[in-house]
């Protein structure tokens, strides 16, 4: 259950950045109040993930899903580049995720 509890709080990281950058600085109120809820239930869910997978292992696993799946959402929903650099890069940190997730003993 833990690795669903990291994968959930990925999303919910995924989330909570883009209600920010649509919330414009916290100025638009009801984006500002989804940051908050979905920052709350990302942090939430990676402590319950925690309680049985390494530190290092769940918070690495956790900020490479909000970044990898970020950059893909700014690059579908806010036309931002997809060159070549960016690409790999982002696929080089896809794949520290998986090779965490397949060493990793819990």
């Amino acid at each position: 259950m833990a690795w669903v509890y990291l994968f959930l709080a990925g999303i919910f990281e995924m989330c909570w950045a883009v209600g920010m950058k649509l919330s414009h600085g916290f100025s638009h109120w009801g984006w500002t109040a989804f940051t908050a809820v979905t920052m709350a239930l990302s942090v939430w869910l990676l402590a319950l993930a925690m309680r049985s997978l390494p530190l290092g292992t769940a918070y690495a696993i956790w900020t490479g899903i909000g970044a990898v799946g970020t950059a893909v959402l700014g690059i579908i929903l806010f036309k931002e580049p997809a060159e070549f650099w960016r690409m790999l890069s982002i696929f080089c940190i896809l794949a520290g995720i998986i090779g965490l997730k397949l060493t990793s003993v819990s």
